[in-house]
């Protein structure tokens, strides 16, 4: 029986398990949703972007296309030293320049306490926990010195090239070796170390007949969403306007009322278009400085950061050294799994990049040690980037995965298979929902898994053609806070609110199809706002969680409105005595979940009391699934490269995600979530890295010119499918999407070029030099 036969039969059995878990039914600690088992048109359905005629007709404003009367721009000063004191700052020149309003330092910037940093608070938003132009002190090189307002954005950039800054350096740790030298903690991730050990790993991977010991480095990256990071902003007496490109309203909106020590009430934030954010638009400098300065000038103030200010002000990815060792039997089980080693960051963020994460979840093993051991460095404080922890984690974990089924002679699918946990290998604690072998199994039928070769056994002239494979996942999230406001009129137009985010993943586009499927009215009759601190709900963009948080605020909104129509039905009403979980919605009304003829309509509920419209807001509960149960999102991801004899280079021929993430809500939208995920993914394999002179701290490739990401010709055909299989302990039985295309992906090309070449590369990117050897 060869490898696809194996996972044909052993998807057949997931297959049979997920017909016998009556999804429907309530299991402690999960959702019972009724919507999960109803086979709605609407679900799954390609709906096109609810957004996309306002942004081809190029009516969907962003932050910075936002006019406001009496606007001043803004430039920022950066730091060339990456440690210090500022012993003199001239802005003389800069504040005689034409069009200068004001130009804002240390030493006339208003008192502001420091920001919150990210993690250390339920609704802190910052970047970094440091004082902004509260002193002289210099903390990263590239560190905003001076703020310059103009009348035009090309004043302020002139007048920013005035200013005269002279350091007293001290002795800064910017090397990798130095930073070692210092020493290093085990790392704290969401309030817990990330240090997780069964038995005594060591002395199994000794035993083991088989091993594999590497170790894998993966770089810097640095944000490169498409949208600049902007805000324009305003004050009005004690209060804050802000149009901001962040990914958590209410986060931001708390962690500045902090700052500036006003109420978060008086702090409005929205951002109703975003251009990408990846984690990285969060509180930053930028805003800071520019509502301080708006506040002393009393002007509103626009600012955009340039390209290389992306660079200099807002954290990206920080490196990482992993030792991923497993040890195993002449049949492939594992007795040992080790994943530790070292990432960097500074002493003011909360972010150690936690690698270890799939190894937390992904196979059954004896014994394990993993760790994350940060050390520490002054750099810009690093920050959250698309699946923090499980991208880069994944390229170790999942490339020692392909040297050990190398070394044993098995398959790389199959060595996965038989490794497979009955339940959370970390916890004990049982699966919500897991057909990762189904995953495989399609994926490797449709990819044409069956003709990968020995490496090096397949060529096309100068070309060497190799497959590889890797794993994906990503934990399901859902935080607390989440909320939301639905108004029903008569005809059965709903409006929905909530403090959410469209950073263009199709939010509002999969909401909308969410709320029309569960009140049983037409998707345009629908209407969804969201990204306003007006509206109810703390939820953030990021951990791919939105759906979910989002998802179980409109269940509770949905149980208050269908408790209020019933309510007024009186006694003549076809739903007399019912209760709110005895009816479900469909065409535009009411009806009894045991006899549907029992039926009315919304107008006609309403018009019992003269009602024009029913407005509820519902909380959701805590994410109390997540206590009973082991929760990820999964996917294979399959690569197809050629390397060139010749000159090294690798290209791409083909890339299939086969991802099991509950049900898919938009097939449309997913489609493009899983595909942007894995060319991020490629472009983590083969092109980016931020460039870091150890010298001095300094960023060295602040542009797209320097640092590469794919571009269209890097990215070759990509092939998307799922299983589809609801989870029924997650709202609507999707879990998270947004990330997971990204993990396993860099993992999956370094395998392939493996087969193709015979040369292994452990340190990201793979470069031609690294395949020239």
């Amino acid at each position: 029986m060869n490898i696809v036969q194996t996972l044909q039969k052993a998807g057949q059995a997931v297959m049979k398990k997920a017909v016998e878990h009556a999804p429907d039914a309530l299991i402690p600690g999960g959702i019972a949703d009724p919507l999960i088992a109803r086979g709605d048109p609407l679900i799954g359905a390609p709906v096109s972007r609810v957004d996309g005629p306002l942004k081809v007709r190029g009516e969907a404003r962003f932050a910075a296309e936002i006019p406001l009367a009496g606007m001043t721009y803004a430039a920022l000063v950066y730091s060339t030293v990456p440690k210090g004191r500022i012993a003199d700052i001239d802005t003389t020149a800069a504040e005689a320049a034409p069009g200068v309003v004001f130009v804002m330092t240390h030493r006339n910037a208003p008192k502001m306490n420091k920001v919150p940093v990210f993690l250390s608070k339920p609704k802190a938003a910052g970047g970094a926990d440091l004082p902004v132009f509260q002193d002289d002190q210099v903390h990263w090189n590239g560190q905003p010195v001076a703020i310059v307002l103009a009348e035009t954005q090309e004043q302020a950039d002139h007048a920013k090239s005035l200013v005269r800054v002279t350091y007293e350096t001290a002795e800064a740790v910017t090397s990798l070796a130095a930073a070692k030298a210092r020493g290093s903690k085990t790392g704290v991730f969401q309030g817990e170390p990330l240090k997780v050990e069964s038995g005594d790993a060591e002395a199994a991977l000794v035993a083991a007949p088989f091993q594999v010991d590497a170790v894998y480095s993966t770089p810097r990256h640095s944000h490169n969403a498409i949208e600049l990071h902007a805000a324009t902003l305003a004050w009005d007496g004690d209060e804050l306007r802000v149009h901001d490109a962040v990914q958590g309203v209410a986060h931001t909106a708390w962690s500045l009322a902090q700052v500036f020590g006003i109420r978060e009430e008086q702090v409005h934030i929205t951002s109703p278009f975003v251009g990408g954010g990846f984690g990285g638009k969060a509180l930053w400098q930028h805003q800071v400085l520019a509502a301080a300065a708006s506040k002393v000038s009393g002007r509103p103030v626009r600012i955009v950061l340039s390209r290389e200010g992306v660079y200099r002000v807002v954290g990206g990815r920080t490196l990482t050294e992993q030792r991923v060792a497993i040890g195993a039997q002449a049949d492939g089980r594992f007795d040992a799994l080790i994943h530790t080693g070292l990432a960097v960051m500074t002493e003011h963020n909360n972010m150690p990049e936690p690698f270890i994460m799939p190894a937390k979840c992904l196979y059954g093993v004896g014994a394990f040690h993993l760790e994350v051991q940060a050390a520490q460095m002054d750099m810009i404080a690093n920050t959250f980037m698309r699946a923090p922890g499980e991208s880069v984690g994944s390229f170790g974990l999942e490339s020692a995965i392909d040297e050990l089924a190398d070394r044993l002679g098995i398959d790389p699918i199959e060595l996965r298979r038989r490794n497979e946990p009955a339940k959370d290998p970390t916890t004990g604690t049982p699966f919500s929902s897991r057909y990762l072998l189904e995953a495989y199994r399609a994926g490797a039928e449709r990819f044409g898994w069956e003709a990968r070769t020995l490496p090096r056994m397949r060529r096309d002239g100068e070309w060497l053609i190799g497959m590889g494979c890797a794993t994906a996942t990503y934990p399901y999230y859902r935080m607390p806070g989440g909320a939301a406001r639905l108004t029903l009129t008569p005809d059965g137009r709903v409006h929905a609110e909530v403090a959410a985010h469209e950073m263009g993943m199709g939010t509002a586009t999969v909401q909308s199809q969410l709320i029309a499927a569960r009140l049983g009215v037409p998707l345009d009759q629908v209407t969804f706002d969201y990204a306003d601190t007006k509206f109810p709900g703390v939820i953030l963009a990021g951990g791919s969680q939105q759906t979910a948080s989002i998802g179980r605020s409109i269940i509770a909104a949905q149980d208050a409105l269908f408790a209020d129509l019933l309510a007024l039905a009186g006694e003549k009403s076809p739903l007399a005595g019912l209760k709110p979980d005895e009816v479900r919605a469909r065409d535009g009304g009411l009806c009894s979940i045991a006899d549907p003829s029992r039926f009315e309509s919304y107008g006609a509920l309403m018009g019992r009391t003269g009602r024009t419209a029913i407005q509820v807001e519902g909380k959701a509960p805590p994410p109390l699934e997540l206590a009973h149960w082991s929760m990820h999102s999964y996917g294979a991801i399959f690569c197809e490269v050629r390397v060139s004899q010749v000159t090294g280079e690798t290209r791409v021929n083909r890339l299939l995600g086969s991802f099991d993430c509950g049900r898919i809500l938009n097939a449309k939208t997913a489609t493009s979530q899983f595909r942007g995920g894995m060319i991020m993914g490629l472009g983590m394999a083969l092109l980016e890295e931020t460039q870091f002179d150890e010298r001095n701290g300094r960023i060295m490739n602040p542009n797209l010119s320097d640092y590469h990401v794919a571009a269209h010709l890097d990215v070759p055909e990509i092939d998307v499918i799922w299983t589809d299989i609801p989870d029924p302990h997650a709202p609507a039985g999707a879990r998270g999407i947004g990330e997971i295309g990204i993990t396993g992906t860099a993992a999956a090309v370094a395998n392939a070029v493996y087969n193709a070449c015979g040369i292994r590369v452990r340190d990201l990117p793979i470069t031609l030099d690294k395949l020239m050897g």
